[in-house]
């Protein structure tokens, strides 16, 4: 789950980092009456969208009174494309008004979990702002997972950047909050770019980015009542409501499979057979007919989607309730689409003769990868 940059900064400055003057708005009148608050005559205006590349996609403004509504009205309510949202964009729901920050360096860092080492990594760059990915790779500390990130280590990489007097400490002192912060809230990336330096060698988040890890938000409930499902594909945050584990591809096969490894190696077997997988949906080991119902239904209101493959391995989940669910959402549906269905497993002879009982064109069959090719040759046939 992905926090906004209002939302981040605010997080970080709770706890003692310094952000620059900014109020948060959702209308044009808010926005205004936010710039007169803040005072000066000048202002940054900025798009608050789950995605980065803001600046080069106009997202973000520094403008004068003059330009103030008008940058206002322009970005309020539009949907923002950068090189990170796709085509369609997202959604400019926020801003954050703030006060220009002027800085004599910009600096990058980072607290990231490192998956392969089993630990948080800090991250710090001389090369902040814009195109990051293009510089030279950041310097990297791991953070013990049990002693956490000490101040020396954070003044011993300050020094590695190059930086010398003040800076040394208000460095580690950032870096330090950063993998603090990172533990506590579960995140899987904290991200200050840039971390601006400014003439009173006083270091500044400019700009903030939050990640929290999906699995951890039933223990961080302040966090989780923070998401924006709006900046979401509508059939993510729909499932994610129901409980379902999904995510939107780009192709014309969907997929409705119980378990992670087997819902990946489905969506390998369609694309070795020529097809493209229209998402990734696991209903889970423990899921109910009422469930499978609900996961189907979400499939097919995909108008992609031309064909359903349904491959089920019935360890704890039992067939006859994949089963049952299926002819729920067939019977609710009135145009169904062509669905391939692959029962193996617990009680699967009672839940192939509920298939063959309903009088439903449902093709039926128990090897996995000629069941693949079947939705594969459903999909094109139906195109």
């Amino acid at each position: 789950m992905r926090l906004h940059e209002y939302q981040a900064k605010a997080l970080l400055a709770r706890r003692g980092l310094s952000v620059p003057p900014g109020i948060m708005a959702q209308t044009v009148a808010a926005a205004c009456a936010a710039a007169a608050a803040l005072g000066g005559t000048e202002w940054v205006i900025k798009a608050q969208i789950h995605a980065g590349a803001r600046g080069k996609a106009g997202g973000i403004r520094r403008v004068d009174r003059p330009a103030l509504v008008p940058a206002i009205e322009d970005l309020l309510g539009r949907r923002l494309v950068t090189v990170q949202t796709g085509p369609l964009g997202q959604p400019v729901h926020h801003l954050l008004i703030e006060r220009p920050v002027t800085a004599v360096a910009e600096l990058y860092v980072a607290c990231v979990l490192d998956r392969t080492a089993g630990h948080y990594r800090v991250l710090a760059s001389r090369a902040g702002g814009v195109d990051i990915e293009s510089a030279a790779p950041p310097l990297s500390v791991p953070v013990d997972p049990l002693a956490g990130l000490s101040a020396y280590e954070g003044r011993a990489l300050a020094r590695r950047l190059g930086l010398a007097g003040r800076l040394i400490d208000r460095f580690a002192k950032v870096i330090v909050t950063l993998a603090e912060t990172a533990v506590s809230c579960d995140a899987m990336l904290v991200e200050i770019n840039p971390l601006m330096i400014g003439a009173d060698e006083e270091l500044i988040v400019a700009d903030a980015k939050i990640e929290i890890d999906d699995n951890a938000l039933f223990r961080q409930k302040e966090l989780a009542a923070a998401r924006d499902a709006r900046q979401g594909d509508e059939k993510d945050e729909a499932a994610h409501a129901k409980g379902l584990q999904y995510i939107a591809l780009d192709g014309d096969i969907g997929c409705l499979v119980n378990g992670a490894g087997l819902a990946m190696a489905t969506m390998d077997l369609i694309a070795l057979a020529g097809g493209r997988p229209a998402n990734f949906l696991d209903v889970g080991g423990g899921t109910t007919a009422a469930k499978v119902a609900e996961a189907l239904a979400l499939v097919m209101a995909d108008a992609r989607v031309r064909a359903v493959f349904v491959n089920i391995f019935g360890g704890i989940v039992r067939c006859d309730l994949i089963a049952e669910g299926l002819l729920q959402a067939v019977a609710q549906l009135r145009q169904p689409l062509p669905i391939v269905v692959r029962l193996v497993g617990t009680r699967q002879e009672e839940g192939l003769a509920l298939l063959a009982q309903s009088g439903l064109a449902i093709d039926v069959t128990a090897d996995l990868a000629q069941a693949a090719e079947l939705a594969v040759r459903r999909a094109r046939e139906a195109a």
